[in-house]
């Protein structure tokens, strides 16, 4: 029985791809036992490619349907009588690679964690998390083979798709860094940022065979620490234009909102003079940050006409006992109805 094995082996004349899978991007053909004979067919079928290895190297790169002749050192009856005491193996080793010519389409991409970058507005780290879909081809079938495909038998979509997603955060972090975009630029730039990637990633993927077409950015999202500072910056962005709106700078508001604070809470002083000076100075700072956004200036006041200077004058008298209690509170409510 294992003699006519071996001839059934040594008769194979037509090899082909026949019904390979539809997640398969490589596959080496094995037929189920049978071994590479001299003058046997090859064909490659429509969308389809192949690789010819003997004796360990890249022989041809067949990129186009055909059918061929194969010719190696393999004779037909002649291999299995010498190698009949040795399983019918013969030292000449061929073996053929298919893979798939056609464009995978409409793949999903996505990163696996947020690309880190600093935001060159508001100046502070940003986590960014985006997602997307892409389309690619096998573009130059020896640098896949020998770049990606290595010793593997089989190659399949999900593989690739691994590799899209380990080698595509960098050059996207990159481009962040260089492009100076603000977090709330992402979106409004999206397709620019797309092109601009589809560039960077057809030199990153060319170098291990693949040409990546389509590439588009769906969306993106914000990790929470990201989107803490993001909600931060717009409730401050909103209490300024409700300042403005009504003629006040946002570190006069920041002043009157302490003051306020510090008539509601009877603390002691250092409570109203922790308030006031929290106040004017996180006033100023915001001041500073967004006043070439929104036109306005820091109200520069003297010592002498500053009400959180006068209020802080009074608790200091009222402590060393120059004024009473009575004289203390009628003075603070002046000062506060003027206001």
């Amino acid at each position: 029985m294992a003699l006519f094995d071996g001839v059934r082996r040594q008769l194979r004349s037509v090899i082909q791809w026949e019904m390979p899978e539809s997640d398969v991007l490589f596959q080496q053909w094995r037929g189920n036992g049978d071994e590479l004979k001299n003058a046997s067919k090859l064909i490659v079928g429509p969308g389809q490619g192949c690789i010819f290895v003997y004796e360990g190297k890249i022989k041809a790169v067949l990129d186009k349907e055909c059918l061929l002749n194969l010719k190696t050192d393999n004779i037909p009856f002649w291999t299995t009588v010498t190698k009949f005491m040795q399983f019918f193996e013969s030292e000449h080793k061929a073996q053929l690679y298919f893979y798939r010519t056609t464009k995978v389409l409409d793949q999903k991409w996505g990163t696996n964690s947020p690309i880190k970058y600093d935001d060159p507005k508001y100046k502070f780290p940003v986590g960014l998390l985006a997602y997307g879909n892409y389309s690619y081809r096998i573009a130059d079938p020896k640098a896949f083979f020998v770049n990606v495909v290595g010793a593997e038998h089989d190659f399949f979509i999900d593989g690739f798709r691994q590799v899209m997603s380990g080698r595509l955060v960098h050059p996207l972090a990159d481009f962040l860094a260089e492009s100076r975009y603000s977090y709330a630029e992402i979106d409004a730039n999206r397709e620019e940022i797309a092109v601009a990637m589809d560039s960077k990633l057809q030199h990153e993927f060319g170098k291990l065979g693949f040409d990546i077409t389509d590439f588009r950015i769906e969306g993106t999202d914000f990790d929470e620490a990201t989107l803490t500072r993001v909600n931060r910056i717009a409730d401050l962005t909103a209490e300024a234009q409700a300042a403005e709106a009504v003629g006040l700078d946002y570190a006069r508001m920041q002043q009157l909102e302490a003051m306020r604070e510090a008539a509601r809470n009877e603390g002691g002083g250092a409570g109203l003079g922790m308030g006031l000076g929290a106040g004017m100075g996180m006033g100023q700072t915001m001041a500073q940050t967004m006043g070439a956004n929104f036109g306005t200036a820091t109200v520069q006041e003297s010592v002498a006409d500053d009400p959180m200077q006068k209020l802080g004058q009074l608790k200091k008298m009222f402590q060393a006992e120059l004024i009473s209690k009575d004289e203390y509170a009628a003075k603070k409510k002046e000062i506060l109805d003027t206001l």
